[in-house]
């Protein structure tokens, strides 16, 4: 009894949600330190805001965009490679970035380096996730990305005092570093496979004698043609134009507007404090009130927190919209995998996810650019923030349009002949 006890208190899917948790922190949380960078590369470089903004929309272009690439090579050779080489890229990255002396280098060393090292880790870690749990799956998913959340909460914080203490090219020599270290070692423990570690998912223990339940579902081609995907994917594409802008201008905006450096980068930590919460805290409740509803008050929620992000000027009125804001994005980057999961099963989760990611990317690459751009014409962020407004209810009317459509494939679960009868 002991034995088994113990077994189940170290349920090896718990290893694969702290590691993805890992890999998204410092992955993520390294990215969204750009934000405390804008002023310092812009006297830097002599650049402006929109070209500046460019460097973060490149990255996540690529570290969302990748996933289409990495997704199914993480279902073919694993996701412990794929993990290990983003963080290893993402290393490089930043501390490449350290070194340019030029925007160009710039977008090459960040955007090249920390985008493609993100878009090798995170879709294969996340898909791992995936196989390890049915029952509890949306709240392993939120624990998993909420990695994402904490590293919003502490890395810009970090960084804003790397760059005082250090300087903007020695603080990202910094983050390198700490990259490498931290991502390299959590992506050594990512497994996408149950049966390794002689249990099923949930950490059921597997018996010899009883059939084992293996990767079933849809192929790609009948995920991506199913109204499902093709309205999941709009609604995505759509929201994301917005959803980025205030990971790299809510900074900007908030010393536009009096605060002081301290005061600005904080408002960022906030969105990772909300962002925290609505991974942990509703990631386990859309397993409960149904993931599609779930998913479509997430749309209104960024939508009605970005409404308050139009109208605030202070620091404790922006900080509420970042507090809202994190708190429905994060339930938005939770949700999604364990959708996927839930309609077209686990056979080609993580090439699915990586397909769906592309459309973040496009959004991703121009949504914070253009903002950037319409700000250098106008001197005001508006109409940046009101299209984002306009965006994320366009989402919320395309999710509840398709919310009701049938699974491509029906029966996901089929069956291996047992161990024993393997011989």
């Amino acid at each position: 009894m002991d034995c088994a006890s113990s077994t189940q208190r170290l349920f090896y899917g718990w290893v694969v949600v702290m590691s993805a948790f890992a890999i998204t922190f410092v992955g993520f949380g390294s990215a969204y330190t750009f934000s405390a960078f804008v002023e310092a590369l812009q006297q830097e470089f002599g650049a402006s805001r929109g070209s500046v903004s460019l460097v973060f929309s490149l990255a996540g272009f690529l570290y969302f965009g990748l996933g289409v690439i990495s997704g199914p090579l993480a279902d073919r050779w694993g996701a412990r490679r794929l993990a290990i080489l983003g963080m290893l890229l993402v290393g490089a990255g930043l501390a490449l970035a350290g070194m340019a002396r030029s925007i160009l280098e710039v977008y090459m060393a960040y955007g090249l380096g920390v985008g493609l090292g993100v878009g090798c880790a995170y879709v294969p870690a996340i898909g791992a996730v995936q196989h390890w749990f049915v029952k509890r799956r949306g709240l392993a998913s939120g624990l998993a990305v909420s990695g994402i959340g904490v590293g919003t909460m502490v890395m810009p914080s970090l960084a804003s005092w790397l760059i005082d203490a250090l300087g903007w090219r020695n603080a990202y020599l910094a983050l390198g570093g700490l990259a490498t270290l931290i991502g390299v070692g959590a992506s050594l423990f990512i497994s996408s496979d149950p049966r390794e570690k002689g249990t099923s998912p949930d950490g059921d223990p597997l018996d010899a004698n009883e059939p084992v339940a293996v990767r079933a579902g849809a192929s790609v081609g009948e995920a991506v043609r199913s109204p499902q995907f093709i309205g999941l994917y709009a609604a995505c594409l759509i929201s994301s134009f917005g959803v980025f802008v205030p990971f790299v201008h809510l900074v900007p905006y908030a010393l536009n507007h009096g605060l002081d450096q301290y005061s600005a980068v904080l408002l960022l930590a906030a969105i990772g404090v909300g962002s925290t919460v609505g991974r942990f805290v509703l990631g386990g409740l859309a397993d409960r009130m149904g993931r599609q509803s779930f998913l479509l008050a997430m749309f209104f929620g960024m939508a009605a927190s970005l409404a308050i992000w139009a109208v605030a000027t202070g620091f404790w009125s922006l900080g509420l919209f970042a507090l809202l804001f994190g708190l429905f994005y994060g339930g938005w980057v939770a949700i999604l995998p364990a959708v996927v999961m839930g309609r077209f099963g686990a056979r080609n989760v993580s090439g699915i996810i990586g397909i769906l990611y592309t459309s973040v990317a496009f959004g991703t690459l121009v949504g914070p650019s253009a903002a950037g751009f319409i700000f250098d014409i106008s001197r005001s962020y508006t109409l940046p923030i009101l299209i984002s407004v306009a965006a994320n209810l366009l989402a919320a009317a395309i999710a509840a349009i398709t919310a009701a459509s049938p699974a491509p494939v029906q029966g996901f679960e089929q069956k291996l002949p047992s161990r024993a009868e393997n011989g």
